[in-house]
């Protein structure tokens, strides 16, 4: 009974280390807080044109099968993303988000107590938090003062018992992404036995993403894998899903510990729709791109020093503290990403590409505050 008890503890004190998600202000938390009606919120790095309406349709002509279990592996997903990336079937790995995908390469790669992974600070928070849940040990070096990547520190940490090495490119909160060529030196480099995870999740967003992108050149090497969500581009964040394109066999080492049901009805078909509705892509690709060079130039008027982006967001570095600006957006309806907490950046802030209209509408309260001093 007594060792029952130990085991017990040992486990609630590793959960002790974690911090649950904190995402930023809810619309209906400023909504009730500053009694507004209307709010534009530019922090999650949303679709700026929202829910693709034959995705909206899709919905709703399976909503009545819900109480159907979904059919293992999502084959009819599995085919509509390798058709739409030019990619082999036997490569896709689907999941709740990419974040399952992230969890199940772990589980496959790493033991506990004797691997460890490694990745830039900062980086996607579930890199690590999904490390430490598997027990594997995570290492993490700086990156360079403009938010480069310091490819000789990161090598620094690895070693022959370095099973993961995470990068995202382009890379959040900077929207910095590096020269495909970077990412393969890199890859010549890293153990035999260690797996290049290249997250791209805001690739699509990329000026000439040909130039930066693993997924293209993904069958010239054996020890990579490159994850992708439905989260930005196709406007489906609210129903989780993504996928990882890797080697044959590694993919089906994942497929053997994935839950049977893990992708749900609406998810693969919601997938399905927006991965043909051409038009919804090439819109958002256009407003996401113009509305990024509009900020950027009016941001620059306004004296802040923006950092060039190749996602759906600019980080900027702003003349006042941060945290002011972020409450006087509030006080006017808009959320944006205050960096201070998480990345300690008390002047940073990111910015999600919003239309046309609320770009404009951002802009315009800006120069109400600032002038206002």
């Amino acid at each position: 009974m007594s060792s029952k008890v130990s085991v017990c503890d040992a486990v609630r004190d590793e959960v002790k280390s974690f911090s649950p998600y904190t995402a930023g202000k809810s619309i209906d938390e400023v909504k009730e807080a500053y009694g507004l009606n209307s709010i534009i919120k530019l922090a999650s790095n949303e679709n700026p044109l929202g829910t693709s309406p034959r995705v909206q349709d899709t919905i709703k002509l399976h909503a009545a099968s819900v109480f159907r279990y979904a059919q293992v592996g999502t084959p009819h997903l599995i085919d509509a993303i390798a058709h739409y990336f030019h990619i082999p079937n036997d490569s896709i790995v689907t999941g709740n988000g990419s974040d399952e995908v992230i969890d199940m390469l772990i589980r496959v790669k790493a033991t506990s107590g004797k691997n460890n992974i490694v990745a830039f600070a900062p980086c996607f928070s579930m890199y690590k938090v999904l490390s430490q849940l598997n027990g594997i040990e995570f290492r993490q070096t700086p990156l360079n003062n403009d938010f480069s990547f310091d490819w000789d520190g990161l090598l620094k940490l690895v070693d022959e018992q370095t099973s993961i090495v995470f990068i995202t490119t382009p890379d959040n909160p900077s929207g910095y992404a590096p020269a495909v060529e970077e990412i393969i030196a890199l890859h010549s480099k890293l153990p035999a036995s260690c797996l290049l995870v290249v997250d791209e999740a805001y690739m699509d967003f990329a000026e000439n993403a040909e130039n930066h992108s693993m997924l293209p050149r993904l069958a010239q090497y054996e020890n990579v894998c490159v994850l992708r969500t439905f989260s930005k581009t196709f406007g489906l964040a609210g129903l989780r899903l993504g996928f990882g394109a890797m080697h044959p066999e590694l993919a089906e080492y994942l497929r053997r510990i994935r839950p049977p049901f893990n992708v749900n009805i609406l998810a693969e078909q919601a997938g399905i729709a927006v991965l043909n509705d051409t038009p919804f892509i090439e819109e958002t690709l256009r407003v996401t791109r113009e509305g990024r060079a509009y900020l950027t130039q009016e941001l620059e008027a306004l004296d802040f020093t923006v950092y060039p982006s190749h996602a759906n967001f600019i980080m900027v570095e702003a003349p006042e503290d941060g945290n002011y600006l972020n409450e006087e957006l509030l006080k006017r309806g808009l959320i944006i990403r205050p960096l201070v907490k998480g990345y300690n950046l008390p002047k940073h802030l990111r910015i999600t590409i919003g239309t046309a209209h609320e770009n404009k509408v951002l802009i315009s309260a800006l120069k109400e505050i600032l002038n206002a001093e």
